[in-house]
């Protein structure tokens, strides 16, 4: 579980990618007598994102954002800039609803919120779209993490994860910040993969009670089940972890 002693940004970006529209629209053919290039056209309405090689990150742009239940509706959610942690606020993208001329107008963003799950809107002109190559399956019945990059598997290590009391929460997730502990030798290691998944008994923690990739003084316990509900790893592999899963990875995490 996350709490005091993670300090420092390691930063929001940084994969050399260059900031992309989530789904690669081809141009119209124009005409063989047209003078002129035909617009590109679309079928309006909400579009699936991302792939298992490349996914994509909303970083809020414009503050505050709100987050709606449906686009135009009510706002239920605002966000800023930064989030508690001073680290950008980032959103995983799993949709975006485009125009008649193939403009997005909204994405369909995971939401580092509660519930575990919840999903929004926000609106186009209020974040900015990077992409990201890597993603994160975690297996709690294998007690297992593995990295992917490109779609392919470049590392997979034992963790240990959560006990019986405090299991570690199952779904579809999103790095949303990485951290330095103050104390590089404490419980946490090297750093903390931040995602947007919180303990669903743990409800007092601070901050909600935040879940985390993050490595261990105690390399002992690799491989049970002892934790508050965070995925503890090798000081060795989350340092690896911690460089390439840019904010926006995606993380799965299956019992």
């Amino acid at each position: 579980m996350l709490s005091a002693g993670l300090v420092l940004l390691a930063g929001c970006g940084g994969s050399g990618d260059t900031p992309a529209a989530p789904v690669d629209v081809p141009e119209a053919a124009a005409e063989p007598t047209a003078r002129e290039p035909t617009a590109p056209s679309c079928d309006p309405g909400l579009r699936p994102v991302g792939s298992v090689k490349r996914a994509y990150a909303a970083v809020v742009d414009r503050a505050p954002t709100s987050a709606y239940r449906r686009p135009g509706r009510k706002p239920f959610a605002r966000f800023g800039r930064r989030n508690v942690n001073g680290v950008p606020t980032v959103f995983g993208v799993v949709g975006k609803v485009v125009d008649a001329r193939c403009r997005a107008r909204w994405y369909r963003v995971q939401l580092p919120m509660k519930p575990n799950g919840v999903t929004g809107f926000v609106r186009a002109a209020d974040v900015r779209i990077e992409a990201v190559r890597t993603r994160i399956h975690v297996d709690l019945s294998e007690r297992r993490v593995t990295l992917f990059r490109n779609g392919k598997r470049v590392l997979s290590a034992v963790a240990a994860i959560g006990s019986s009391a405090t299991p570690t929460p199952t779904g579809r997730f999103y790095v949303n910040q990485r951290l330095v502990p103050a104390d590089e030798s404490g419980p946490f290691g090297p750093g903390a993969v931040g995602i947007s998944a919180f303990s669903e008994v743990l409800t007092g923690w601070t901050q909600g009670g935040p879940i985390a990739l993050h490595g261990t003084n105690r390399p002992d316990l690799l491989g049970r089940p002892v934790s508050n509900g965070c995925i503890r790893l090798p000081n060795d592999v989350i340092t690896r972890i911690f460089g390439a899963a840019l904010a926006g990875t995606p993380v799965v995490i299956r019992a």
